[in-house]
């Protein structure tokens, strides 16, 4: 059985030399994998178009999975940080405004380069870094749910926990979808606005449709 890529780092930059190498690294990697594809980058190439040496790549990644890996995590992040700021201003916001704001801000990261998020969500399972994906469920769950516990008396579940679960899963399979299907619609504003009446309708009593 062949040996599975290493996907960690092999060390973490600590000077602003070093950093720079590695932020040009992953830039790299971005192009080469929405250029040619996983299958045909190769670490040669990626430190060809960064403009460092194989070696300087091999100093901190010792695979093109590593590069993808970080990536991943990055990406996960990302999507986190957008969420917990989100979540933060909603003490003021109505349900359908945060939700109106998650998705939009959700495909509008997801817009800026499609093919590269399309290549990260396929290759998550083949790395073996779904642990990222779960580690950023959880967390996204207990942030939807802290929103959700705020503004309870307008919940239409019970289940706050079942209700947060719900709308996570839909936001994420529409957004998944969007992605692999039809990635121009992650800026088309009826479609976010369908998204939204969708989900506050789960989330919220019975009221008026939106004209």
């Amino acid at each position: 059985m062949p040996r599975a890529a290493a996907t960690k780092p092999r060390k973490e930059p600590t000077q602003a030399r070093a950093q720079a190498t590695v932020e040009a690294i992953l830039a790299a990697t971005k192009t080469v994998l929405v250029k040619d594809g996983y299958e045909a980058a190769s670490t040669n190439r990626v430190a060809e178009v960064a403009g460092v040496s194989i070696g300087s790549l091999y100093q901190y990644f010792p695979s093109k999975a590593a590069l993808l890996a970080e990536l991943i995590q990055r990406h996960m992040s990302r999507m986190f940080e957008v969420l917990a700021t989100t979540a933060q201003q909603g003490e003021t916001s109505s349900i359908e405004e945060a939700a109106r704001t998650v998705i939009r801000a959700v495909f509008a990261a997801h817009r800026v380069n499609p093919k590269l998020h399309r290549v990260l969500i396929e290759q998550m399972a083949r790395l073996g870094t779904l642990e990222a994906l779960e580690t950023f469920e959880a967390q996204t769950q207990e942030l939807i749910e802290q929103f959700l516990l705020s503004h309870r008396a307008e919940l239409r579940p019970k289940n706050v926990k079942v209700a947060a679960r719900v709308a996570v899963l839909s936001v994420r399979g529409v957004t998944l979808w969007t992605l692999l299907r039809s990635p121009e619609q992650l800026g088309d504003e009826e479609f976010i606005d369908e998204i939204t009446d969708m989900v506050t309708r789960y989330l919220v009593e019975a009221r008026p449709r939106r004209r």
